[in-house]
């Protein structure tokens, strides 16, 4: 099964069903979007390194999951994206537990999402990614645009964005990289949408204040200046001004990411360094054994320069094993560590004896706290950094102990050469 030309074969099938079916009233719904949860995907399924076959899975699931809106189904899309997508895998005889599968992500993305394994959570994910993005915005547009285009009358700003918000506040990412990725970007979207809500209830209110005042009607107490008025209005102020302050930003966070990779790159070639310093003194070390000793009896003046060499590799393959031997903590956390902010999640070294609901559990709990999380991650690159210490002042020893050790030793060859000749 060649997972790259069923994928394209995939693509090509669906782009030609929105060319010969053009659907003028799909503005969200379209070609495009369907490209967006693809891109996506392939985003958030480069991160787990899928295999050939679960790719072919998202990538049909995620081609198919908005097919259904061509047939001028609107519930029941995700069902009709299912049975075209297992239409057109039966063509390219692809297996049934495969389509199964597809049809699994497929229906996964049906609201509210509920997705069962990993390609499911991808394939949500990805449909709704924009919620974590820049573009929530102008995909919000395209969506109410779509939805007044179908039902045939206008939608007032102010419902739109009230269930926007609420698609927003009960939306979660369900994995993990998304998590990390977007969860800050998607509570910034919250944030402008609440912000422009209290706008527009704050316009309407005045608009009802001013018929009200034309009328001649008397205004209700809260509205007269009262104490209790005055002081829910201040209540109302102070809430607002702790929702605008500022928050780590995107900025913050490319920071964490350039920091932790350069950290991680500075390791893997700390480690290549030490794997190279351990061949090389390897080989030397058996040459040493292997032929020279051998020939110590018929020349022994070389007995002293031959045991530099020897103790040069031997000294310099400890501190490279030295530097690249791990350690391995507990691997342990309890719920008092979570609750206390004890316990860093980010590092395997903490939870790697821990079951999956427990892990799952704790970086629940971390993730519901902007200062657990930024504090994690400050002491996870710390530690990094800790380590890379160690490692290259370890590393560094050994490179000295080479590098000297072979200097003493060929001049201790050639000492024993020159000086103290073997007499035949």
């Amino acid at each position: 099964m060649q997972t790259g030309l069923i994928i394209e074969a995939a693509e090509q099938y669906v782009a030609k069903q929105y060319q010969d079916r053009p659907h003028p009233n799909l503005v969200y719904h379209n070609l495009e979007h369907t490209k967006l949860v693809v891109a996506a995907a392939q985003q958030i399924a480069a991160h787990y390194r899928l295999e050939d076959n679960d790719l072919l899975v998202v990538y049909v699931a995620c081609w198919f999951h908005d097919l259904g809106y061509l047939a001028g189904e609107t519930k029941m899309h995700e069902e009709k994206g299912a049975e075209m997508a297992r239409e057109f895998l039966n063509v390219q005889q692809i297996p049934e537990n495969v389509q199964q599968q597809v049809v699994g992500c497929i229906m996964a993305t049906k609201m509210p999402q509920n997705p069962q394994n990993l390609l499911e959570e991808i394939v949500c994910d990805a449909d709704l990614f924009h919620l974590g993005t820049k573009d929530f915005k102008e995909r919000s547009r395209l969506l109410r645009q779509e939805m007044e285009l179908t039902w045939g009358k206008e939608i007032p700003g102010a419902t739109w964005n009230a269930g926007s918000l609420r698609l927003q506040e009960s939306h979660h990412y369900f994995t993990a990289y998304c998590k990390a990725l977007l969860q800050q970007q998607k509570e910034e979207n919250i944030a402008k949408l609440k912000s422009k809500l209290d706008k527009q209830e704050e316009k309407a209110h005045k608009k009802e204040k001013a018929a009200a005042k034309k009328e001649g009607h008397a205004l209700p107490l809260a509205d007269n200046g009262s104490p209790a008025a005055i002081k829910e209005e201040k209540k109302g102020k102070e809430e607002k001004k702790k929702d605008k302050e500022p928050k780590p930003g995107r900025g913050v966070e490319t920071m964490f990411r350039t920091t932790s990779t350069n950290h991680i790159r500075l390791s893997s070639m700390a480690d290549s360094k030490a794997h190279i310093m351990i061949s090389v003194n390897s080989i030397i070390i058996s040459v040493i054994l292997g032929v020279l000793f051998r020939r110590l009896e018929d020349y022994p003046n070389l007995i002293i320069p031959a045991f530099i060499f020897l103790l040069t590799g031997v000294l310099t393959i400890i501190f490279s094993v030295l530097a690249t031997r791990p350690n391995i903590n507990v691997g342990k956390f309890t719920k008092a560590d979570i609750d206390s902010k004890k316990t860093n999640l980010l590092f395997f070294g903490n939870f790697h004896q821990m079951s999956l609901e427990e892990y799952t559990w704790g970086m629940t709990e971390m993730m519901k706290d902007n200062e657990y999380v930024y504090g994690s991650m400050i002491q996870d690159i710390y530690h990094l950094g800790v380590v890379l210490g160690k490692k290259y002042k370890q590393l560094r020893i050994a490179y000295n102990i080479f590098m000297f050790g072979l200097i003493i030793s060929v001049l201790a060859f050639l000492i024993a050469a020159l000086f103290f000749p073997v007499k035949n």
